[in-house]
């Protein structure tokens, strides 16, 4: 475990490389005062379906000023969303080793109503980190201007609009996927599909992804 402390934003069944920083950081500081930013981490995640990655996407209500604190950022229902990504996810990962096993685990996110996203995106980390035997601390920030004392800070760092890595410590490591044979290895995808394939290897894995 790093002696350095991480400060994130949330993410909805964050990406490997979110993972892998994760257990290698104590504590975690969850940023809760920034900006509702689209297109990020914050309210999608990739898995692999079929026919290629696939964003899963919660929709948020979106109010005249976009300028809504992540802490204060509802999620709609105005469409059955839960519902079609819980079957796109049995579609993109049945005959993946470790599906039957986690399914049970994750089954109510895709039933119960969160009303906040922070609050959602929160509980779906207690559950993964449950999942991987990860016991860091976790914490949620006080104020966006200062960041907290020995912390790094990666708040911008793991986002799918980065093209190019910014974290030169994290390499990816290749494992099978259920599709490896049709597009070969896709990297930084959802840490559900690390889950339904790897299973109990997926925390090791995540260790070996931080080169330092």
């Amino acid at each position: 475990m790093a002696k350095k402390g991480i400060l994130l934003s949330t993410s909805y069944f964050g990406p490997v490389h979110f993972y892998s920083r994760i257990v290698k950081h104590s504590p975690v500081f969850f940023e809760q005062f920034e900006h509702f930013k689209k297109q990020t981490y914050r309210n999608r995640c990739v898995i692999l379906g079929a026919n290629g990655p696939v964003s899963l996407i919660v929709p948020v209500v979106k109010g005249r000023e976009q300028k809504t604190l992540i802490k204060d950022l509802k999620i709609s229902y105005d469409v059955d969303w839960q519902r079609n990504q819980r079957q796109t996810i049995i579609s993109a990962y049945n005959s993946s080793p470790y599906l039957e096993y986690y399914l049970d685990e994750i089954k109510h996110f895709f039933e119960k109503k969160w009303d906040f996203l922070l609050d959602f995106n929160l509980s779906i980390h207690d559950k993964i980190c449950e999942l991987l035997e990860i016991g860091n601390r976790v914490f949620l920030t006080e104020d966006f201007e200062n960041v907290p004392k020995n912390t790094l800070n990666f708040r911008e760092t793991i986002s799918p609009k980065n093209k190019k890595q910014t974290d030169l410590n994290f390499q990816a490591i290749e494992y099978t996927q259920v599709f490896s044979e049709k597009f070969g290895f896709t990297p930084n995808l959802s840490i559900l599909d690390l889950l339904f394939n790897e299973g109990p290897n997926s925390y090791t894995i995540l260790e070996r992804s931080i080169k330092h």
